[in-house]
This record gives structure tokens, C-alpha cells and sequence, in this order.
């Protein structure tokens, strides 16, 4: 997938990895741009970048009356990516069902939403590529995110299977797997944190290279290294200390 003559659509596109997603879009000369997200009072600086490429668009990924209407519109689509999530904190035994729900419904199920909606799209355009951003603890859970690491990790799994399912279409499935980035969802948290640019550029580079399971930067890379050789092993890293 080369980005330069895509049309792609991006969820939570106003901010974070999103924002600087679009950046890397405009930069690689996508011919348009659907950037997406609740508000789109939100996207006012995002357009501002590149009007005549960027459209925006309103979309709340738990609700299907809101994707499709967003599919409706953007028909021209051949690259989605799914970006758009919520990160709630807690505990495998703390954590109240309720907050864990709401990390399900958006970060899973909105994900499932809105590929089975732009399938059809990217189909009827000859094809394209779909990229859902996961994260590194989709594949270990990191404690104090244990709600957060399960929805990404049901995520991972069906992105796997959403990949067999739409090759014959001609449809390339990416999942990205950063590991801490230094957004508003991490913004309370002391830990080492990724710059979201550079995170972005790594992402768009591993699309453009083919790659099916892009870790964007040095904590995620290392990890997958150990990830690859043994499972086991990344799981006692992770789940060694509380986030």
C-alpha cells in the first residue's frame, strides 16, 4: 500500500497519534483525507493543515448508525485506519465492570464496526488496506491496564482473522503495536514515553513496507523480540509491576 494517490479515512483524528497520522498522510500525498472524530469542532486545527486535501467527518465508533453514515460518505475510501479507542485504568480485580465495558465496546467492537462497514468500500475500489492501531499489551497485559490490555487483545486476535478473511479481496490487514506514547491518554503516567511523531512516521513506514505487525518504537520493538521468542517470558516482564 503507497499512500501518495490514497484516499484514506482516519478515526480520532483531532489529537495524539491521530493527529500526527494525518500529518504523515498529507506529507505522502494522500489525494484525501477523512479525518474523523466525535466533535468535529476538534478538527479545526487538523483541517487547517491541509484543507484541500482534508475532509472532516463526524464518527463515533459505538455507534453503527454513525459508522455507516460515515461509510455512505467516504465510498471512495482504500485506506482505513482504525485509531480511534478509549485507556481506562485498573486492576484484573479492581477494576468495575462498567469502565471495563466501555474499553470492550469502543476499542473492540468499535474496531469490528467500522471494518465490516469500509470492507464493502475498499472492495468496491479495487482494494486497499485497513490499519488498526493496537498496542505492544494486546499480547501481554501490563497490570493496572488489565481492561485496556483485554480489549486490545481480543482486538489483536480478530485482526488476525479479519486478515485470512479479506486477503481474497485484496485487502491488506496492518496491526500497529506501540508501547507507551507520550499522549492525553498517558499523560498522568510516569513512564518512558514514545514521541506520537515519530510513532506516527514508524507506522506509515512499516504500511508502505508490507509489514502485517509494525511495533513503531523502541520499547514495542524490543518486546516483540521477546514476544517472538518467548510468549511466557513477555508476560512475566509485564505483569512483573503494576503500570
Amino acid at each position: 500500500m503507497q499512500v501518495a494517490g490514497s484516499v484514506a479515512l482516519i478515526s480520532g483524528a483531532n489529537r495524539g497519534i491521530g493527529a500526527h497520522l494525518v500529518d504523515q498522510l498529507i506529507a505522502r500525498r494522500a489525494e484525501k483525507i477523512y479525518a474523523c472524530a466525535r466533535d468535529t469542532d476538534t478538527l479545526k486545527a487538523t483541517v487547517a493543515a491541509a484543507p484541500e486535501v482534508i475532509v472532516p467527518l463526524q464518527l463515533d465508533i459505538t455507534d453503527q448508525a454513525s459508522v455507516d453514515a460515515a461509510a455512505e460518505i467516504a465510498q471512495d475510501s482504500t485506506l482505513l485506519i482504525n485509531n480511534a479507542g478509549v485507556l481506562l485504568f485498573g486492576g484484573p480485580l479492581d477494576q468495575d465492570i462498567e469502565s471495563m465495558r466501555t474499553e470492550i465496546e469502543t476499542n473492540f467492537f468499535g474496531t469490528v464496526r467500522m471494518c465490516r462497514a469500509f470492507v464493502p468500500v475498499l472492495e468496491a475500489n479495487g482494494g486497499g488496506a485497513i490499519v488498526n492501531i493496537l498496542t505492544v499489551i494486546a499480547l501481554a497485559p501490563k497490570l493496572g491496564l488489565t481492561g485496556y490490555s483485554a480489549s486490545k487483545a481480543a482486538s489483536h486476535c480478530w485482526t488476525q482473522a479479519l486478515r485470512a478473511s479479506v486477503a481474497p479481496k485484496n485487502i491488506a490487514v496492518h496491526g500497529i503495536y506501540p508501547g507507551p506514547v507520550d499522549t492525553d491518554m498517558l499523560r498522568t503516567a510516569t513512564v518512558e514515553k514514545a514521541r506520537p511523531d515519530e510513532v506516527a512516521t514508524a507506522c506509515i513506514d512499516g504500511l508502505e513496507a508490507g509489514l502485517e505487525d509494525i511495533f513503531p518504537d523502541a520499547e514495542s520493538s524490543h518486546a516483540s523480540v521477546i514476544w517472538r521468542g518467548d510468549p511466557k517470558a513477555l508476560e512475566a516482564t509485564f505483569t512483573a509491576r503494576a503500570f
